[in-house]
């Protein structure tokens, strides 16, 4: 279940709903009704193709051909070329926030109409990917979320805030996220000990921030890359306590390892991707009705239930059970990782990460 996650770092959508759903707009020629939707390889690939595409051409009419797209900014690049070339590898691509915004920078996303999403209005505002302009550059499809995670035999009382990973008593028992940029121990940081995530706005506030961030590094026994090796380090209670995803970690304890995640007081890292439709695309009002469709309740709630996500829309329109939203979500404001740092001081964080905290 460990590459569950791997594979998620920005994917996911779920269908299932009846057909007769939409009014399909009369442009769309029995010939033309289709799409190529980009999403990550592996268990995310195979689950759309078992589970959310058949129902999604069930209800629309639209066929969709599944594109295996590489992890990293490999897509984003990929993309980009493509559209110079005026061609759409994908028409609609899941992208991690920041992938998002650079591509926002040679508009490569086409703005979504948000008249043609009947459920707009019904997305948490973080799940809205907007141009300078207000021009919508994307819509989010999935989260999920990092939170503290704890080897139950080891620490049979549940830690209560992310000050805990700073404790004397966690000398060398820590697993942490190797990367400035995937990790968001800077924002932990922020959060937990300089009031939010805005005292990162200056340099000197993120200086700060490192400095306080390095005072875990006696604490920390592995910086990781690879998931599987750390969560198999706390089902065993030789790394008890860190930073992991909720949702796996839930699967883990059904699976009767002693292991729990928790929402601290100061919330869990909730990180996201968001759809958005290529500018070299020719089926615009297929990559509407996709969005549409999968921006719906049930398709949300569906996706929580069948593969772990966290929904982007409001709690109050879902048909989740409180104890089905608690296995991927909380009620505890998040932490939003500042992809905007990510994308306009990527070169500084990375060199500063490296000389204070990993190096």
């Amino acid at each position: 279940m460990s590459k569950l996650m791997i594979n998620r770092r920005g994917v996911l959508a779920a269908g299932a709903s009846a057909a007769g759903l939409f009014a399909m707009p009369s442009i769309l020629r029995a010939e033309d009704k289709s799409l190529k939707v980009g999403v990550y390889g592996g268990y995310f690939q195979k689950s759309f193709d078992k589970h959310i595409f058949p129902e999604f051409t069930k209800a629309t009419g639209i066929k969709v051909e599944s594109v295996s797209e590489p992890t990293g900014e490999a897509w984003l690049v990929q993309l980009e070329q493509a559209a110079k070339a005026g061609e759409a590898p994908a028409d609609v691509s899941m992208m991690s926030q920041t992938s998002t915004l650079k591509g926002q920078s040679t508009e490569l996303w086409v703005p979504i109409d948000p008249a043609k999403i009947k459920h707009y209005n019904d997305l948490l505002e973080r799940f809205v990917n907007k141009y300078p302009d207000g021009r919508v550059a994307g819509i989010g499809a999935v989260a999920w979320y990092i939170t503290l995670v704890s080897n139950t035999k080891v620490f049979p009382t549940a830690p209560d805030s992310w000050a805990a990973l700073w404790d004397a008593d966690k000398k060398d028992k820590l697993g942490l996220l190797a990367l400035v940029s995937n990790s968001f121990l800077l924002e932990v940081t922020a959060k937990t000990f300089m009031g939010g995530t805005n005292a990162l706005d200056t340099e000197e506030g993120q200086l700060k921030a490192f400095a306080k961030l390095a005072e875990v590094k006696p604490n920390v026994r592995l910086w990781y890359r690879d998931e599987a090796q750390f969560e198999q380090a706390l089902k065993s209670g030789e790394i008890p306590m860190g930073q992991y995803y909720h949702d796996v970690t839930g699967l883990a304890a059904a699976d009767g390892f002693p292991v729990r995640s928790t929402f601290p007081k100061e919330g869990g890292i909730q990180d996201s991707g968001n759809w958005v439709i290529s500018r070299a695309s020719k089926k615009i009002d297929e990559a509407h009705v996709f969005i549409d469709y999968m921006s719906q309740p049930a398709i949300q709630g569906l996706m929580s239930r069948k593969v772990g996500t966290a929904p982007t829309l409001k709690k109050d329109v879902l048909d989740l059970k409180p104890e089905e939203f608690a296995a991927v979500s909380s009620d505890i404001e998040p932490i939003i990782p500042r992809y905007d740092l990510y994308t306009t001081k990527s070169d500084w964080l990375n060199q500063k990460w490296t000389e204070l905290i990993v190096g």
